[in-house]
This record gives C-alpha cells, structure tokens and sequence, in this order.
C-alpha cells in the first residue's frame, strides 16, 4: 500500500524540465610570450532544454580559476616605533587569478548553501589552515583587496550577457601577470539560487618563444643559465664603459 502511494505522489507531482549547458570558448589556450600585455576569453554557450522553459529566476555563473598555491599573509604592527610583523596566517589554497562574471546579482541569483558546497564566490575559494589568530577571516580580506587592486581576483556582476533565457556570453580580462598553468572555467546553471546545472574545462596558460627557453634553461640548466646572465650582465657594463668613454672624448 505504500508503495502504491508513493507511485500516484511521484506521478502527480509536476516534471522538472532538465536544463544542460553547451559551451563555447573564443580560445583553447593562452601563450605567455615576451611582449604579452594580457589576454581577453569570451565565454558563450547556450541552454539545451528537453521540455518548456520552466518557471523560476534563471542565473548563469562564470567563473575563471588559476592554479592554487599557498600563501602566507602577514600583519604589521608598530612596537617601540618599529615597524613588526605580528600575526600571520596561512592560506592553504587561493587561484592565483580569480574571476566570478554574474546575469545578476551574485546573491540574487545563488543561495547561501549552494555557494558553500560548489565554492563560487571568492571568500569561499580560499582556504586557511592552521591559525590562531582570532580574525583570520580579515587575512582573507586583505589578500583579496590586494589582487583586486592589481586585477589578478575579478567579481562581475552582470557582466554575462543573458539573452532569451538561452544563449549566453560573457567576457574575462587576464592581466600580464599570470602565473603558468591550467585554469579552471566553470559554468553554472541555477533557478531561484539553486544550482541545477554546472559544466567545467580548463584552459591552459603557458610561456612560449623566448620566454619558455629562458624559463626551462633557468630550471634545468641553472649554472648555464648563471654563467650567461653573468656573460651579459659583463657585456652590458663594458658597452656602457665604452660609450661613457666616446661622450667624455
């Protein structure tokens, strides 16, 4: 009898429309040369549906991730006019660049617990570990506003163009300053702050010409690498020598 009663609950109750991103992006990678000044990606995708647009607030969520590494942020006091460090805090893991782009307001459009669990915003992305220290939230703090300043963490709210409530698109700025390796690009899905669908690539961020065989000579060949920075660094002193010498004359 049970039984029979769930069936006819589960057949009443109204079908939820299945909602799957499909995705695109204006590049599959991006080279770090010599004279790279940054990078732009355009994110785009469209939402499939196997049934009518079902009703609730559709958001879409863009996230851009650079690779983790840990980080020690410090605080300074003065004691007896001297500038000290006091306390500091150990940050497990924060993206080297990190960019979340919104169709709406970032609360508006995602509740509290689904932030949580999927770690989109940026208080959620990093990780302490190990302190003592009472308000180690406000190192958190303090390290995002510092990369916000230098355009390394990015929040954009509004920024993902919506159109239709079916396709999408949205533009990241990457500065200069990236650091090698592969970034995490998520997309996420949600009606009325409920995540409902997600989808992630990577984009991969290397050196290339010149830039990556300095860089590989400097890590596997470092006393060659030595020897030719000294070589140049002499050839320098003695070009500019020479020249003092000519505009003295």
């Amino acid at each position: 009898m049970m039984r029979l009663l769930s069936l006819l609950i589960l057949l009443a109750a109204p079908a939820f429309a299945e909602e799957e991103i499909v995705l695109g992006l204006s590049q599959d990678e991006v080279a770090i040369t010599a004279t790279f000044e940054g990078s732009e990606i355009l994110v785009f995708g469209a939402i499939r549906r196997d049934s009518p647009l079902p009703s609730g607030l559709l958001g879409v969520i863009v996230t851009v991730a650079g690779p983790n590494v840990p980080i020690v942020v410090r605080r300074k006091d003065r004691r007896l006019g001297i500038w000290v460090n006091v306390d500091d805090v150990k940050i497990d893991a924060a993206p080297s660049f990190y960019a979340v782009a919104t169709s709406a307001p970032l609360k508006k459009i995602l509740r509290a617990s689904e932030d949580l669990h999927n770690r989109i915003s940026l208080p959620q992305v990093i990780r302490e570990v190990g302190t003592n220290v009472l308000d180690s939230r406000s190192f958190s703090r303090a390290l995002t506003r510092i990369r916000e300043a230098n355009d390394s963490y990015l929040t954009l709210e509004g920024a993902v163009d919506l159109s239709r409530d079916t396709l999408f698109e949205t533009r990241i700025a990457m500065p200069a300053n990236l650091t090698e390796g592969y970034y995490s690009t998520r997309i996420f899905l949600t009606r009325d702050g409920n995540v409902v669908d997600s989808y992630m690539t990577t984009i991969p961020v290397k050196k290339v010409g010149l830039e990556r065989w300095l860089y590989n000579l400097a890590h596997q060949q470092a006393v060659l690498y030595g020897l030719m920075s000294l070589a140049i660094a002499v050839a320098a002193g003695w070009l500019a020598s020479a020249a003092f010498g000519l505009l003295r004359r």
